[in-house]
């Protein structure tokens, strides 16, 4: 495993980062997500990100009486806050945000996180009063560091704007071979300000392992036979999208890789990307994500895969 620094943070993360959405707490058994989380410290991960919404504050709590005899100092932990805990609990109000961080930390059985993430933008919401609450957190010892998911550019300059706040150092955005759409300006504009990117989706929910096919139905256990993903991934499974991610299966074979790492290598080859989000329900998923971590792909390799993904 090889780590990258976050940002202008001063946190190290592995190269492949540990998810919880779906996953820990809810859609997978005790016994399995425990055998997840070992796997992934045994590859040499150190970053495990969450958030307060995962099953509803489940996936803290796994996390939080799984981790209970783990150094704090082996690995980074990440939570965020924004979605909905019940009708009445959400967004990024200097009252939510005192009352969800503090929530979170008792789940997770910690005096701090590294770093506390809002998880979209509140429109409803002065934007100083989200950066004095968050700053607040910082300066109390409950966060150490901040970060944002899924914000545009206008939003991600006009926090950066604010005088006298905590600066962002992540951003947590969609990113992989299917989905570009953060290179255009999120990507350059923080470069530019110091802020790391943490991508999710990077095998873009399963597609990119190979394991949905063309013209045959999903897998029974898989994300897209599920009522709740079903709808999510539609436009995925598309037959030409699913045709395009076979014809990567012989690049990776020819390299000595399963997709899914040739998925996650094209994701880590930007300078940007401080780490690339994988979830996992089983712990040989986990160790085969991780290996991942270190492989480089040539200019002629990445050529080939354009063409296979938009052939003339």
């Amino acid at each position: 495993m090889l780590y990258r620094k976050l940002g202008r943070s001063d946190l190290v993360v592995s190269e492949v980062s540990l998810g919880s959405w779906l996953t820990y707490g809810g859609g997978v058994s005790r016994e399995r997500a425990e055998a997840c989380l070992r796997a992934a410290f045994d590859a040499g991960v150190n970053f495990i990100d969450t958030a307060n919404v995962y099953a509803t504050g489940g996936a803290e709590s796994f996390l939080g009486e799984a981790l209970a005899g783990v150094p704090r100092d082996r690995y980074v932990l990440a939570t965020k806050v924004y979605f909905p805990m019940s009708p009445t609990d959400r967004g990024l109000s200097a009252g939510q945000i005192a009352k969800q961080l503090d929530a979170s930390l008792r789940r997770l059985r910690v005096d701090h996180v590294d770093l506390y993430q809002c998880h979209r933008y509140d429109t409803d919401t002065p934007l100083e009063e989200t950066m004095a609450a968050l700053t607040a957190a910082v300066r109390q010892g409950k966060a150490r560091w901040l970060g944002f998911s899924e914000w545009s550019p206008d939003q991600i300059r006009a926090a950066l704007a604010l005088p006298g706040v905590e600066r962002f150092v992540s951003s947590q955005p969609q990113y992989s071979l299917l989905w570009r759409a953060p290179e255009a300006e999120v990507f350059p504009l923080c470069a530019r300000e110091g802020i790391g990117q943490i991508v999710w989706s990077p095998l873009a929910q399963g597609v990119l392992t190979g394991k949905y096919r063309p013209g045959a139905a999903p897998p029974a256990d898989s994300r897209a036979a599920s009522e709740q993903m079903g709808g999510f991934l539609q436009g995925r499974l598309d037959p030409r999208v699913l045709e395009a991610v076979q014809r990567l299966v012989p690049i990776a074979a020819e390299l000595g890789l399963t997709l899914a790492q040739l998925a996650l290598a094209w994701v880590l080859r930007r300078p940007e990307v401080s780490s690339a989000i994988i979830g996992a329900s089983r712990p040989e998923q986990v160790a085969e994500n991780a290996r991942a971590s270190g492989v480089k792909l040539g200019a002629a390799v990445l050529d080939r895969i354009e063409a296979a993904l938009h052939p003339a």
